[in-house]
C-alpha cells in the first residue's frame, strides 16, 4: 500500500472530523525537524497564512523534501502533501493527480479558504520545482 493510500484509508476510519485534524496533527509531528538554519526567507512558501518552509534536494532521479511549518495543523497537511511526492521523480510528481487525492481526502472544504490556498500554495512550489528539473536545459 502507498503512502497515500494508508492516509485515506486511515482518514476514512475516523468519522468526526476532529478524530482527522487530530490524526493530521499527528501524522505532522512525525515529520523529521527541519534545522533553523534551513528556515530562511527563500524556503518559505509565498500565499501560506503560517510559515512554511521547504528545502528539496534531487539525487539518483527522485526529490527529498524537508518541510515545515510554525503551525501544526499545517504540518500535518504538509504530511498529507509528502506522503505523494516525498521521493518522487520530477516526471510522477507533475503526473500524480494531487486533486483526486484531496478529494478523496475529502479535505479542501474541511479547510478555511486561507488554509487551502496555502496548500495550493505549497503543492505548487512542489510542482515548480519538478517542472524546473524536468525542462530542458538553455
Amino acid at each position: 500500500m502507498s503512502a497515500t493510500e494508508e492516509i485515506i484509508e486511515t482518514l476514512g476510519f475516523f468519522d468526526s472530523w476532529e478524530d482527522r485534524y487530530k490524526y493530521m496533527i499527528d501524522l505532522g509531528k512525525s515529520l523529521p525537524d527541519m534545522p533553523e538554519q534551513l528556515k530562511t526567507p527563500e524556503r518559505l512558501v509565498p500565499g501560506c497564512q503560517s510559515q512554511v518552509w521547504i528545502e528539496a534536494s534531487y539525487e539518483n532521479g527522485s526529490f527529498e523534501f524537508l518541510v515545515d511549518s510554525d503551525a501544526l495543523i499545517v504540518r500535518g497537511l504538509l504530511a498529507i502533501v509528502m506522503a505523494a511526492y516525498n521521493h518522487q521523480s520530477a516526471k510522477n510528481i507533475l503526473e500524480f493527480d494531487i486533486q483526486q487525492y484531496f478529494d478523496q481526502l475529502d479535505l479542501i472544504k474541511h479547510l478555511s479558504p486561507t488554509r487551502g490556498n496555502g496548500l495550493k500554495a505549497m503543492v505548487e512550489k512542489i510542482r515548480q520545482l519538478a517542472a524546473i528539473k524536468l525542462a530542458p536545459s538553455s
